[in-house]
């Protein structure tokens, strides 16, 4: 069968006379398989389009549960891997068996750049040892892998993957050397991003090419991680106690968090390139607060969003932090977003003690402020009042009014107050 014309007399072009190239072109745009069998179906010359594909998507529902439980999606999605003569870019959510995927990845091995796979529980719990992503070693030429669901409890036998330089791992239980082998047989990664997982340990890794990378441990066990990564210019990670970085640098942007638990060290060296600066968490060490701050004396955007210190399992305020030397040792600072217990540091009564009519914040153009008690209230409002009046460049300031719990006149009182602040400055300032 042809593809038809456009009858009626109208004098259209039917779909015969568009050359075979752009028919390829505008079909190589089509991944998901729902729409490439469908297209496969109208005419020959379509259907003979579709070993030039460069990429093929099996959505989650791709199949039936009947098909799939049948054995029938196994051997749907072989027969599209086998039609493709030239596929870069195979990714799979729908459920299928484990061990089908050595013979598909042998079939496209030498044209394969892009492998997602995303695995349920039951996938990985069938496999009969942990050596089911072994396969993957099989597509020589990967340049970007993506796992989500995954077991890495043990190092997977992938051999040397010199051309890989993206891989990301979803919601895996992880065992520390795993890890550390799994990256060494990629040494050339530029992107890493471990995400959702679960590991306990000390987490190792060393990668010469690496420039951005994504570390988000699950958990309230404590765990440390020791990276090496001369190039990194984008780190983040998240549910780390002990943090070590070599060979910063490059780095733009640093962000390190923790939702449970304590951060107790970070270690970073000078961060002379750092642009972005992010530190949230429920309990860092004073000490750790301090030596990243020192370290990112040159940071344009900070915030800082940490609920208490202390060194042990009490929770303690935050010590106070004067605002002339604060702003002294960040003369760069351009946006700067506070929390809680870090703006209530910069309110305590000998927090403006070194004000004088010289001093300046030359660089500060917003601030984004959380305030959540009425404690302190007029030292708060002088260094809000002291913020707008030494910010030369300051275009805008946000105070957000959060959770603060209305047990008394104070903080009617103070809400009051801020109001004044901000009708007095209300070019600059706004309340939410």
């Amino acid at each position: 069968m042809e593809c038809g014309g456009g009858g009626g007399g109208g004098g259209g072009t039917d779909m015969n006379s568009v050359p075979d190239g752009v028919v390829q072109h505008v079909l190589s745009m089509l991944s998901n398989v729902r729409d490439v069998a469908a297209c496969a179906c109208v005419c020959r010359r379509w259907r003979e389009c579709v070993p030039y594909l460069p990429a093929l998507f099996f959505p989650r529902n791709a199949f039936d549960t009947v098909a799939a439980a049948g054995g029938a999606a196994d051997d749907a999605i072989g027969r599209m891997v086998t039609s493709v003569e030239r596929l870069r870019e195979l990714v799979i959510y729908c459920p299928f068996s484990m061990a089908r995927l050595p013979d598909w990845l042998a079939m496209r091995s030498t044209s394969l750049r892009v492998l997602e796979l995303r695995l349920d529980a039951a996938a990985a719990e069938k496999a009969e040892d942990g050596g089911y992503l072994d396969c993957i070693g099989l597509a020589r030429s990967l340049e970007e892998i993506r796992l989500w669901g995954v077991s890495l409890t043990s190092a997977p036998a992938w051999g040397r993957l010199d051309r890989l330089r993206v891989l990301e791992i979803v919601g895996a239980p992880l065992e520390d050397g795993a890890v550390k082998d799994a990256i060494a047989a990629c040494p050339n990664l530029t992107d890493l991003s471990l995400l959702g997982c679960d590991c306990s340990g000390a987490v190792s890794i060393e990668l010469a090419l690496l420039e951005r990378c994504r570390l988000d441990f699950l958990g309230a066990s404590n765990c440390s991680l020791s990276l090496i990564a001369p190039r990194v210019e984008s780190l983040e990670v998240q549910g780390f106690t002990w943090i070590t970085l070599r060979g910063g640098h490059s780095l733009r942007r640093l962000s390190i968090a923790k939702s449970t638990g304590r951060v107790c060290k970070v270690d970073i060296g000078k961060l002379p390139d750092l642009e972005h600066l992010s530190l949230r968490g429920v309990q860092w060490s004073w000490a750790a607060v301090t030596s990243v701050l020192q370290c990112a004396r040159d940071v344009k955007h900070l915030m800082m969003k940490i609920e208490f210190c202390g060194d042990f399992d009490a929770l303690q305020p935050f010590p106070e932090v004067d605002l002339v030397d604060f702003f002294n040792s960040h003369p760069n600072l351009c946006r700067f977003e506070i929390h809680g217990a870090m703006f209530a540091a910069l309110c305590q009564k000998n927090s403006l003690k070194n004000l004088d009519p010289r001093f300046s914040i030359p660089c500060l153009e917003e601030v984004l402020i959380t305030v959540r008690s009425p404690l302190n209230a007029e030292q708060k409002l002088n260094t809000l009042e002291s913020l707008v009046k030494y910010s030369v460049r300051l275009r805008i300031m946000v105070i957000r009014i959060s959770q603060m719990k209305n047990c008394h006149d104070a903080a009617d009182d103070f809400f009051e107050e801020i109001c004044k602040f901000k009708y007095m400055n209300c070019k600059k300032v706004r309340v939410e």
